[in-house]
């Protein structure tokens, strides 16, 4: 199991970055009261509401609040404020040598599953895939998604039930938890970023693909083994889904099961990992138990 930075006590600070995309700072004010709201001191990067175009600051901008979080003793979690595109521009030019010394949660999803990805693969340490800011706006900070990423960081064990799907291939297992945005887990195949997938539960989520995208990408992480041996399968929200003008033919989980369907290990369709509002919080590196029974599917942090 990877190592698991300590968990947020009441006071310690949180520090907020866009390491990627622009988001326009008034987007992330909603989030920043609500931190301090759970007892916690906030620590705004200069990222935040800064703008180069389609990103945040340019890379060496955003690679320098993103290194001054890592590197300071005094911020205790890093949020990522949104995702989209840009970690990969800068990934090999980020210094991990403090961050190991002293870990502490590096929290986004989308984008940020680079992050996650090549912080598992490099130094085993456990980050935390959950929701990003905007999903604290409109008071949907109240709901259980945002809330499962309060108790996340806090240190209470996940323990999480949703229903089953026709799809899903009934059994238990337990093991490592790791996986995040399709997309960027295919683009990083083939790099020293890449998840080693070997007897862990491997989940998987996208949003605003084209169906045979989908298909294209499952068939590269098919075929580059990471099917092969894994303990479990989670396949998450696949939102927004596009087609082409001449059509695919298939839906989306139509074209996922087919390629997953002789694996005899657990799998479990429509989970409430997502681009969407239902995104449950997910410590990737930690050791979860996965059942898939006929009506119920549950996934326990052990």
């Amino acid at each position: 199991m990877a190592i698991t930075p300590p968990y947020l006590k009441h006071g310690d600070c949180i520090g907020v970055v866009c390491p990627a995309g622009f988001m326009p700072a008034d987007k992330v004010q909603t989030c920043l009261q609500v931190l301090d709201n759970w007892g916690y001191q906030v620590k705004v990067g200069t990222t935040v509401g800064s703008q180069c175009h389609y990103f945040s600051g340019t890379d060496e901008e955003r690679l320098a609040d993103l290194q001054q979080m890592l590197d300071d003793e005094d911020v205790h979690a890093i949020l990522c404020a949104r995702g989209g595109y840009g970690l990969t521009r800068m990934i090999d030019k980020i210094n991990f040598k403090k961050f190991c010394r002293k870990p502490k949660w590096i929290i986004g999803f989308s984008d940020i599953s680079v992050l996650h990805s090549h912080i598992h693969r490099q130094y085993g340490i456990a980050t935390l895939h959950a929701p990003m800011a905007a999903a604290f706006n409109s008071d949907a900070y109240k709901n259980e998604y945002v809330e499962s990423l309060r108790n996340a960081v806090a240190g209470i064990k996940a323990d999480y039930i949703c229903d089953s799907h026709a799809y899903n291939k009934k059994g238990s297992c337990s093991g490592e938890l790791v996986g995040g945005n399709l997309s960027l887990i295919a683009h990083l195949c083939g790099t020293e970023s890449a998840f080693k997938t070997r007897r862990r539960i491997l989940f998987l989520e996208d949003v605003s693909e084209y169906i045979y995208n989908v298909d294209r990408m499952f068939y590269q992480l098919k075929r580059n083994g990471m099917f092969d041996r894994l303990a479990g399968l989670i396949i998450g929200g696949f939102t927004d889904m596009k087609d082409t003008t001449t059509p695919f033919g298939k839906q989306v989980y139509d074209v996922i099961h087919d390629l997953v369907k002789n694996y005899d290990y657990p799998i479990a369709f429509g989970f409430p990992v997502s681009h969407d509002k239902e995104n449950l919080a997910l410590k990737i590196g930690r050791e979860y138990k996965l059942t898939v029974a006929g009506k119920k599917v549950r996934l326990m942090e052990k």
